[in-house]
């Protein structure tokens, strides 16, 4: 699977192209759609342009892009620097269950923060499914001492390493930790780690990702146009 993640905590004024508002986050998933793109992953704005969990935003825009592309995968953020406190982050994902179609289908979920396991179960309890973000090997050691929560979608084994000589050997070390598991393992870099993170996803058959959330640019640093140019130059590598 090649997901694509449309905006992330960028600001606005990161990328003249980057989607903020829901209209342009659907635009940008209807482009990537016609594709061959089945998931995306989106951090919802409010109108001051700040990330929220807010389930009024957050269904406005799934609900904009489902109106977009009905079978599309929609994946929202529930992190920690969103909404610091624990209680409040599960009681926004138990509002968005009562959303309809502004429901979100995954949500993703940080293995380091505080409340994970019990952010995990709220998803679950309202039927959403859940992506396990884990930053390092010892966030692979926390997962497995826990165990895969029920309802887990995937697992996303994230490269926080920037540096591209070294971004692939730390996303190795993490999907070594981590073992084998239950469900699906997604890996993916950033910045100037993000191409050879993907590079090496596609050439081993893992799942991976890419979007304006990961990186601005083309794997030759040219500034990307939009979504689905960083989507197209990813399936040139596939090919």
């Amino acid at each position: 699977m090649l997901q694509a993640v449309l905006n992330g905590s960028r600001p606005a004024d990161a990328h003249p192209a980057l989607p903020v508002i829901a209209r342009h986050l659907a635009r940008d998933a209807r482009s990537v759609a016609e594709l061959g793109i089945t998931a995306v992953h989106v951090h919802p704005r409010a109108p001051d342009g700040q990330e929220t969990l807010d389930p009024i935003y957050v269904g406005d825009t799934v609900a904009a892009i489902r109106a977009q592309v009905p079978g599309m995968e929609i994946g929202v953020t529930t992190g920690r620097w969103i909404q610091p406190d624990p209680r409040k982050r599960i009681e926004a994902v138990y509002a968005w269950g009562h959303l309809g179609v502004g429901k979100p289908d995954v949500c993703s979920v940080n293995v380091h923060e505080k409340g994970w396991i019990d952010v995990c179960a709220a998803a679950r309890a309202v039927g959403i499914g859940v992506e396990l973000g884990v930053w390092t090997s010892g966030d692979a050691v926390t997962l497995r001492t826990n165990g895969v929560p029920p309802g887990t979608t995937r697992v996303l084994a994230e490269s926080t390493v920037s540096d591209p000589e070294t971004a692939v050997a730390e996303g190795v070390r993490i999907l070594r930790a981590l073992g084998t598991l239950p469900v699906p393992v997604l890996i993916h870099g950033e910045e100037t780690g993000a191409w050879p993170v993907l590079e090496y996803a596609m050439r081993m058959g893992i799942d991976t990702r890419i979007g304006f959330e990961d990186v601005l640019v083309t794997p030759r640093g040219w500034l990307a146009t939009g979504n689905d140019h960083l989507v197209s130059e990813a399936l040139r590598i596939r090919v």
